[in-house]
């Protein structure tokens, strides 16, 4: 952070008017405007800044989070303060009314040339907000998000304001930030001169040599640590927005930026190789032309015969064939392996008795093509051989012709006319699927009314019940029952993107925080008298699943066992996770627990409520913990009138739990 005669320096240096230095030196002196909160969305929480020395708060670990790590290692950042004072904004509403706001910025950033307020949005919230109100947002010429009426206020003081927008992020360099965070925080031992020297000689040798080849050929006079270390530190260079570090098979080495500099213009002066115009004339090859694939049928002194993707047959004479060749716009193709899912398909919908069918016509079939005659009418049999060599032709196998088709019989599209489907869509979108949650025969009787009264043809009941099942349980619920309803019904990530919650590239990198009560009842084994139900606090690594360390105690749950909890972590493993996920109870809101996690650089994260998946880790090893250990434990249950564990074996049950792995 700056000191007062060094921001006095700076605004000197920057010629800042009056006003923009009392605005500057009121956010440099007071705390943030407010407590920021998460959403139904959002997973807010506050990370410890080096650069700051105090905890800097974010409201979603996607994009606000996000920017706080590039201002945390951007050298040309000095200082930057979240949730900054109120500013005034003044203008026009989508129906020309005059406006005039407060407004309350995400953060205020101080860089070596300037200053001013940034603001961070979703992409698609941005979106929405500026049909709302286009006057405040809006887009430039080059595609970037302005907020007018806030870069009106920065300007009369000197300063700027920028609108940020997810879309603006790049996650590799994200996921760099927090694969190396642990190198940056804390000061290791000094780095051997024998071991910096090898690995730069290794770089400097072969520049651009990948991470993965540079481990393999420091084997023993470097450890991965070793060189992870020297990259954080700038001893050797790697571009940390090309690829993953986690995948080194990806990651290029460099001695310094400049030679990477250097390496990258290279390569993009150079020519590229001219590729080989060499095309087999035999028939059966395969080339492409204009993107499209052909097969050579045949390969004549006058002609080239050619089968297209539709089965379309070309012939194309020898000279200009071999004119295309020449030009590069003919080239030879890896023949298309057969489609499998094509093939599959017809398998995949037949039942066990259109199997049973398909291979008594496949013999039929094959009787018939080695010039016997089966018992089969000549008519039916003519029919089956025409099936079996069609679909040999197109699909590869003849035998997937002879599948019956009786499944795909009769009229499956909609009978109801045109004007009666788009009032049944009409009816169960603002009539059903509504807060008042009206049941499908009201809606219905509605919808008959309206159809006697049009003169159109009124849908079924059945109809009607099958087209509110066919539509996506999730938006149906929610309409109908809200958020934490809808919840079950969410659509599942079936592919993982840069942005999907994730659960760290290693261990130590995410720890999830949370409490159960045991399903235990205990006595005491000197008085007798019952003690109650235990509470069990745990700590799980997201990436290993591993249990990190536990507390049980007949509180419940609060800071203490959140701050013991912690404190038993460090004493089996020496260290704390990188980022702690812990949801809205008021024990992770204390200050101890905060102003702990804020000394050892551990950034905490809140999910948000009514969001158990954003915990599944640590939900799911409660109950795999707590059953494992009660079946291997085998104390007699309460169902059964059998009285509570002892001592000795609520001790055995608590040697368990600490060897969860």
């Amino acid at each position: 952070m700056l000191s007062d005669e060094e921001f006095l320096r700076w605004c000197e240096a920057r010629d800042l008017s009056a006003e923009g230095r009392a605005a500057i030196a009121k956010i440099r002196s007071s705390g943030p405007a407010r407590r920021v909160g998460g959403g139904r969305e959002n997973v807010s929480g506050r990370y410890p800044s080096r650069k700051m020395g105090l905890a800097i708060q974010f409201e979603s670990h996607r994009v606000e989070l996000a920017f706080v790590y590039e201002m945390e290692h951007d050298s040309n950042v000095l200082e930057y303060y979240d949730q900054p004072p109120a500013i005034p904004l003044e203008y026009e509403s989508a129906n020309g009314r005059r406006l005039a706001v407060l407004h309350t910025p995400d953060y205020f950033v101080i860089h070596t040339d300037s200053a001013g307020w940034h603001e961070c949005k979703q992409e698609q919230e941005l979106e929405k907000l500026a049909q709302k109100s286009p006057h405040r947002y809006c887009r430039d010429g080059d595609g970037h998000w302005r907020c007018p009426p806030g870069e009106a206020h920065a300007a009369s003081l000197g300063l700027y304001y920028r609108l940020r927008s997810s879309s603006e992020i790049d996650w590799t360099l994200q996921r760099n930030i927090q694969y190396l965070d642990d190198y940056w925080r804390f000061d290791a031992v000094e780095i051997a001169p024998r071991v910096r020297e090898a690995v730069q000689a290794e770089v400097s040798a072969t520049p651009g040599l990948r991470l993965s080849d540079l481990l393999r050929e420091t084997l023993g006079a470097a450890s991965r640590d070793d060189i992870h270390r020297l990259i954080t530190v700038g001893d050797i260079y790697v571009d940390l927005r090309a690829a993953g570090v986690m995948e080194p098979d990806k990651v290029r080495v460099f001695p310094s930026r400049e030679a990477a500099t250097a390496c990258r213009n290279i390569e993009q002066t150079q020519s590229p190789r001219p590729s080989p115009r060499f095309v087999d004339l035999t028939p059966g090859s395969v080339i492409a032309w204009d993107g499209r694939h052909s097969t050579i049928v045949n390969s004549g002194e006058k002609t080239v015969s050619l089968l297209g993707e539709d089965r379309a047959f070309t012939e194309v004479p020898r000279e200009i064939f071999v004119g295309l060749v020449r030009d590069g716009r003919v080239v030879g193709a890896e023949p298309a392996p057969p489609s499998e899912s094509k093939n599959c398909g017809p398998l995949s919908t037949a039942s066990e008795d259109d199997l049973r069918v398909a291979n008594l016509r496949y013999l039929l079939v094959q009787q018939r093509l080695n010039g016997g005659t089966p018992p089969v009418p000549e008519r039916t049999l003519r029919f089956w051989v025409a099936r079996y060599k069609e679909a040999e032709q197109r699909q590869g196998s003849g035998y997937l012709g002879l599948i019956p088709r009786t499944g795909q019989r009769g009229n499956r599209g909609s009978k109801l006319p045109a004007e009666s489907l788009a009032l049944l869509n009409q009816f169960i979108e603002r009539d059903y699927e509504t807060l008042k949650q009206k049941s499908k025969f009201v809606t219905w009787a509605a919808l008959l009314r309206a159809c006697e009264e049009k003169g159109i043809v009124a849908p079924s009941y059945a109809t009607f019940c099958l087209a509110v099942r066919r539509r996506p349980a999730f938006e149906g619920v929610l309409k109908r029952k809200g958020h934490r309803a809808a919840y079950v019904h969410e659509p599942f990530y079936w592919e993982l993107s840069p942005t999907t919650p994730r659960h760290g590239d290693r261990p130590f990198e995410i720890g999830h925080i949370d409490h159960t009560e045991l399903d235990v009842e205990l006595v005491c084994s000197r008085t007798g008298r019952t003690l109650g139900r235990p509470w069990m606090t745990l700590l799980t690594d997201a990436f290993s699943r591993r249990c990190l360390s536990l507390v049980l105690t007949f509180d419940a749950p609060s800071q203490r066992s959140c701050m013991m909890l912690l404190r038993e972590c460090v004493r089996r493993h020496g260290r704390l996770p990188q980022t702690v996920v812990v949801d809205g109870g008021p024990e992770f809101q204390s200050t101890y627990f905060e102003a702990l996690l804020a000394r050892y650089e551990c950034t905490k994260k809140t999910r948000p409520p009514a969001k158990a998946r954003f915990g599944s880790c640590c939900e799911r090893l409660f109950g795999t913990s707590v059953v494992d250990n009660r079946s291997s434990v085998m104390w007699p249950s309460p169902l059964c009138g059998a009285g509570p564990p002892s001592g000795a074996v609520f001790r055995r049950f608590l040697r368990r739990l600490h060897n969860i792995s």
